[in-house]
């Protein structure tokens, strides 16, 4: 909060992420006023940053996205000398000079909080005089909360510093320590998304139950991939993100799982398999989660409609509007825009399968010999349930930069 009062947002880069919160924003008007670091000139003139903030090739018109077919022009005041405009009543200055974080005037500007949207500087264990700059950069500038909008990305038997958080809203978002934490991982919007999927399996049944789980996001275009095809960068070990997000399916990968870990610890002890599959679409990704699960003797068998019922539940018991439930047969244009959805749980297409699994006793680890000399038939039987659940989620605006924005203003709260 500056000291007259006001509340200023900070977000560094432009792309996707940086845009869209500008988007929400704006719509929101928590902040009064917004500075946003693009480190560059942009265009022949200062009107080419306009043109590209009120227009969105998946969204609309900024306008039309905040108020509707009716809506006039809600961008005013623009002063190309001040790089300085006014975005649906809320003043937004744009800043142009330095990529460095460290080098960023957020001091000047009383930015005391800053989103992070370039996806370059992901590593908290770095210091801020590190070589291409570092997140810890932002703090030597003048902001007092930074958050990442992507997840942390630590080297090899590093450990996470004390003064960072990995959260999901609606999930883990009160591990956040106001007085500890001062830079903070919004996590990704596929770890978001399954996060939301697994909590409530994981309330109902316990993580005793919960024999194994895999995941593949049928995931839309980003703005890492190429348009068309194109050489390979020195050293590149992944040649088919070279390859034409046109008309390609592209095989990936995806740090789900890991990141999944951060937010839902128990999860360690599952073994967890998550795959990637780029599709050309602009937005709206699927979640398929395979669980498998251990029947219980005596208990009711775990069938599609408790897999459904649980999720309904879920909802119900959970107001934030974050897991949604739908027997409605949906493509994934309809989930485009839906509000602070993190997932949307396609119930109409729940699938369970139960079946035996045999198991010689001689191969379980902790079992005394002793006791394995005494029992006849050493291969028992375990009865397991597959379940395939659906999860729907708009990678960019509704599922991700939604709950971004959420969590960035329950920080400022805290600040306050």
């Amino acid at each position: 909060m500056n000291t007259n009062g006001s509340r200023t947002l900070g977000i560094n880069g432009l792309g996707r992420i940086g845009k869209l919160s500008l988007w929400h924003h704006a719509g929101r008007k928590y902040f009064d006023n917004i500075v946003i670091n693009v480190g560059r000139e942009v265009g022949q003139s200062f009107q080419d940053m306009i043109h590209y903030l009120e227009r969105d090739s998946t969204y609309g018109r900024l306008e039309s996205f905040l108020h509707g077919y009716q809506a006039k022009s809600v961008i005013s005041d623009v002063d190309e000398a001040t790089a300085s405009l006014t975005v649906n009543g809320v003043k937004v200055k744009i800043l142009r000079q330095h990529r460095n974080p460290r080098e960023i005037e957020w001091a000047a500007h009383n930015a005391g909080i800053v989103v992070d949207t370039t996806g370059q500087f992901l590593d908290p264990s770095l210091g801020v005089d590190a070589a291409k700059g570092s997140i810890r950069g932002h703090i030597e500038a003048g902001a007092q909360k930074v958050i990442a909008s992507a997840p942390f990305k630590l080297k090899e038997g590093v450990g996470m510093p004390e003064d960072a958080v990995t959260t999901v809203m609606g999930i883990n978002d009160g591990d956040y320590d106001p007085i500890r934490h001062n830079i903070i991982s919004n996590a990704s919007c596929t770890t978001t998304c399954l996060s939301h999927m697994i909590k409530p399996l994981l309330d109902y049944f316990g993580i005793e139950r919960i024999l194994s789980a895999s995941m593949a996001t049928v995931h839309a275009a980003t703005g890492s991939q190429q348009v068309l095809d194109r050489l390979p960068k020195t050293d590149a070990k992944d040649l088919r993100k070279n390859r034409s997000i046109l008309n390609n399916i592209i095989l990936t990968t995806t740090g789900a799982a890991k990141a999944l870990q951060l937010v839902i610890p128990e999860m360690a002890t599952i073994g967890f398999i998550a795959e990637s599959v780029r599709i050309p679409t602009a937005t709206g990704s699927l979640i398929i989660l395979v669980m498998n699960f251990q029947e219980e003797i005596n208990k009711k068998s775990i069938r599609r409609e408790m897999i459904n019922s649980i999720y309904e539940n879920a909802v119900t018991a959970n107001t934030n509007g974050y897991l949604m439930f739908t027997q409605k047969q949906n493509v994934s244009s309809d989930i485009i825009g839906t509000p602070k959805a993190a997932a949307v749980i396609e119930g109409h297409e729940t699938h369970t399968r139960t079946g035996s699994i045999n198991i010689n006793l001689e191969n379980v680890r902790g079992i005394d010999k002793t006791i394995l000399d005494q029992i006849k038939d050493q291969v028992t039987s375990i009865q397991v349930t597959q379940a395939v659940i659906y999860g729907w989620y708009d990678n960019e605006m509704a599922s991700y930069v939604n709950m971004l924005g959420d969590r960035v203003v329950s920080i400022a709260e805290a600040m306050h």
